[in-house]
C-alpha cells in the first residue's frame, strides 16, 4: 500500500473515489440493479466510468443502466441458471473492452427452504459458482498489471459457515438444511476464491481481495428472511450501515489506487481485516477450485 487509508467504517462510495477521475476505465458489476450493486455502479458512473451492469434479467439491468445515466451496458446475468451465466460471458466478450476490475457483488441470503439446482443448494450456486464460472469466462479480458478483482464476501463466512468451513460432502443439502450456516459456507467460498484468484493471478499483475460490506439496511438481499427477521429489520436497520456506506468498501477495493499490490485480502471498512482461519489454508483453497471445476464441467465444460 502506498499511503495510509483515510477511509473507514462510515465512508461512502462517493467519498472512496473523491477527485478520481475513471474516463476510460471499464468496470464489471453483478447485481448491479438494487442496493449497494446500485450505490456501486452509480458513483463509477458518477465518476466517468463505464460499467457493465449484470442483473438478473435484461429488463431490470437496463432500468438500472438508465436510473444513473453516463455510460454503461445493460446484460442479463441469472446466476441461477448456468446457461444465463455463459450467455452474459458471451455478451460481455463481444464487447471486446478490456476491464478493470470484475466485482461479484450479487447474491441471495438464507431462502428458508432447500433449493437445489445442478446438484448444489442454491446459496452456493449463486453465490459462489456462478461468479466462479463468470469470472473464470472473463478473467482474460481483465487488464495485465493493472485489474482488478473484488469478490463480496460476509462476516457470515466467519460466524455462521460449518465448522469445517465448507461442507463438500453435503454441498446439496442432503444431510440437514440450515438457512444461515449455507449463506456462510457460499461466502466462505467467495473469500477462498478470491485468495486462490490472487495466488493464481500474480504473475499477470491482477490484485483480487474479498471483503465484508457489514450490516446494510436498505438493501433487497433480505428478501428471503421470514419471521422473526422480519419484525426485527425496521429496528436494527437504524443502526446499520446506510447503502452509500455499504457500497463503499468494494468501491475502494475496484477503483482507488490506494490499493495498489495489496491482493489476498479481505476488507471491511476499508481496510485489511481478520477473516476466516481457512483464508491462510492454500490448500483448502485449491481444494475449493477443483470441487468448483468439477461440479460446473457436466453442465459448461471445463472452466480453466
Amino acid at each position: 500500500m502506498t499511503a495510509p487509508i483515510p477511509f473507514g467504517a462510515r465512508s461512502t462510495a462517493s467519498e472512496v473515489l473523491e477527485e478520481l477521475d475513471l474516463k476510460g476505465r471499464t468496470f464489471l458489476l453483478t447485481g448491479c440493479n438494487s442496493g449497494i450493486g446500485a450505490e456501486t455502479m452509480r458513483a463509477l458512473v458518477s465518476h466517468g466510468a463505464h460499467v457493465i451492469g449484470l442483473a438478473r434479467s435484461l429488463e431490470q439491468a437496463r432500468e438500472a443502466c438508465a436510473r444513473v445515466g453516463g455510460s454503461t451496458t445493460p446484460v442479463a446475468c441469472d446466476l441461477a441458471d448456468l446457461d444465463s451465466v455463459e450467455a452474459a460471458a458471451r455478451t460481455v466478450r463481444a464487447l471486446d473492452r478490456p476491464l478493470d476490475a470484475i466485482i461479484t457483488n450479487a447474491g441471495v441470503m438464507a431462502p428458508p427452504k432447500l433449493e437445489v439446482r445442478y446438484g448444489v443448494e442454491l446459496q452456493f450456486l449463486v453465490n459462489h459458482l456462478s461468479h466462479f464460472l463468470l469470472v473464470n469466462r472473463l478473467v482474460d479480458r481483465v487488464r495485465e498489471r493493472k485489474g482488478r478483482i473484488v469478490v463480496v464476501s460476509s462476516s457470515a463466512s466467519i460466524e455462521q459457515a460449518p465448522r469445517e468451513g465448507i461442507a463438500f460432502d453435503n454441498l446439496d443439502g442432503h444431510r440437514g438444511y440450515k438457512p444461515f450456516t449455507f449463506y456462510g459456507q457460499s461466502k466462505l467460498a467467495n473469500a477462498l476464491f478470491a485468495q486462490e484468484l490472487s495466488r493464481r493471478l500474480k504473475g499477470r499483475g491482477i490484485l483480487a481481495n474479498s471483503l465484508h460490506p457489514g450490516a446494510v439496511g436498505g438493501t433487497h438481499l433480505q428478501r428471503s428472511l421470514g419471521f422473526p427477521f422480519t419484525w426485527i429489520l425496521p429496528v436494527a436497520r437504524r443502526f446499520m450501515k446506510t447503502v452509500e456506506q455499504g457500497a463503499a468498501t468494494q468501491t475502494f477495493l475496484a477503483a482507488n489506487p490506494l490499493v495498489e499490490q495489496c491482493t489476498g485480502g479481505y476488507w471491511k471498512d476499508c481496510k485489511v481485516a481478520q477473516g476466516h482461519p481457512l483464508l491462510d489454508d492454500a490448500a483448502f483453497a485449491q481444494r475449493l477450485w477443483t470441487v468448483s471445476e468439477d461440479l460446473l464441467r457436466p453442465h459448461v465444460g471445463a472452466v480453466g
